[in-house]
């Protein structure tokens, strides 16, 4: 029996379909760390909110790792953004499921900020201490959106006390570290960055012509490629735009919109009337929501993958992009800045700027012996860089360091990792 430890995403379950307003990096970094972890023994509950009374209050997710859903609220899909009134019911049915089953966890893994508020419980309660990967920071968030912000008011004094509390925490890029410290006076040495994932058993090259076949794409047209959670943060609006300056004399040019459900609607609907105002909609396919063996071969699809959020705290969808070998032209903001790296696996370019994203787009379609290199260059980085394995790894690191086994582990964490690979290949 291997050390068990409680993971907590109260929102975010892994088992959710992904590409919805709630439904995204988070639920496949929890599935990821919890599997890849269990390869290396240990024993994982993850907690997470129940949405739907037909689910069982536990599912096998694998031989080592039980999905437990969480009695708090209503039965049903709420947005995360209303869900803070509910954490003390959640808190008292993981208390009281954790005394039924007579369980004792190493340490809790808490994922978001109203998972910190539950691990900050137990930890007062049964004594075990915890990490925490915010996933997003209240302090950022409110200085991008302002008045459209819809979190309560209470989440930032609960990320501040988090900070406080926590044994350890996870920052997913240098950005999110520098915010921790600027914005929450947050100990420099509780911090350890270790970023996001892919999984490359998941996400690989795939022949683009044998990629375009199966989807029933064109052969002889470019495309652009745009895929995740339809939310307005995620700057969808700019890449629309920016393809109306989009010139390329050798081929038509279209634009792939993946990701979108009901509770997305109202966004779906605001960048199809921009598309028809534009004069685009003949060179836009808004495809919705797709399955998880499907998207491979979207991204392998595709000559460019574009993200341009006007915030990100890291984004994974880059890193499946450039594990299918497909170059990413990137917002300069958060995790993309870190994950991308400019002019070598893509492009990076200023958020809410169509004009820049435009003439990027042109010149790498332009340029297909550069694209070539840039394909090559992004599965090489993936590998080196951003596997789960090694995320996995430096996790068990951390972990270890908190519980205090006393275990040494190799010097070369997939961090250190990074800084050697960057000084040696991107300069």
């Amino acid at each position: 029996m291997g050390r068990r430890i409680a993971f907590i995403s109260e929102h975010a379950s892994p088992l959710a379909a992904l590409g919805g307003a709630d439904a995204g990096g988070q639920n496949v970094y929890v599935g990821e760390v919890a599997r890849q972890l269990s390869l290396k023994g240990y024993q994982i509950d993850i907690f997470t909110r129940r949405d739907e009374h037909e689910l069982p209050k536990v599912v096998a997710f694998s031989e080592q790792i039980r999905i437990i859903h969480v009695d708090a609220g209503p039965a049903a899909d709420i947005p995360k953004e209303e869900l803070l009134q509910y954490m003390p019911a959640f808190t008292n049915d993981v208390l009281h499921f954790i005394s039924s089953e007579q369980l004792s966890y190493e340490l809790v893994h808490a994922n978001f900020f109203m998972s910190a508020l539950v691990a900050m419980e137990l930890k007062k309660t049964l004594g075990i201490p915890f990490v925490v990967t915010f996933h997003a920071l209240g302090h950022i968030r409110r200085i991008h959106q302002g008045d459209n912000d819809r979190f309560p008011k209470e989440r930032i004094a609960i990320e501040e006390q988090a900070v406080r509390e926590a044994s350890m925490i996870i920052a997913e890029c240098p950005q999110d570290r520098d915010d921790l410290i600027n914005y929450y006076d947050a100990q420099v040495e509780k911090i350890t960055i270790i970023p996001c994932g892919v999984n490359t058993a998941e996400f690989y090259p795939v022949n683009k012509s044998v990629a375009r076949s199966l989807l029933q794409l064109p052969a002889d047209e470019r495309i652009l490629l745009q895929l995740g959670r339809m939310v307005p943060r995620k700057g969808v609006d700019t890449v629309i735009t920016a393809l109306a300056a989009v010139r390329c004399s050798d081929a038509p040019v279209k634009l792939l919109i993946v990701g979108g459900d009901i509770d997305t609607a109202s966004e779906l609907q605001r960048l199809r009337e921009l598309a028809a105002e534009l004069g685009l909609s003949d060179k836009i396919s808004f495809l919705g929501q797709k399955s998880r063996e499907e998207l491979k071969y979207y991204y392998a699809a595709a000559d460019l993958f574009i993200t341009t959020p006007w915030y990100e705290p890291f984004g994974i969808t880059p890193l499946e992009a450039m594990a299918c070998g497909t170059p990413v032209i990137g917002s300069n903001v958060g995790g993309v800045r870190f994950s991308v790296a400019d002019g070598h696996t893509g492009a990076l370019v200023p958020p809410k700027d169509p004009v820049a994203l435009a003439a990027k787009i042109t010149s790498l379609l332009r340029s297909p012996a550069r694209l070539k290199e840039m394909s090559v260059n992004a599965v090489r980085r993936i590998n080196k860089l951003f596997t789960w394995e090694l995320v996995a790894q430096d996790i068990q690191s951390l972990y270890e360091k908190v519980i205090g086994s006393g275990v040494v582990y190799p010097e070369k964490t997939a961090s250190a990792q990074m800084i050697t690979y960057e000084k040696s290949n991107l300069h």
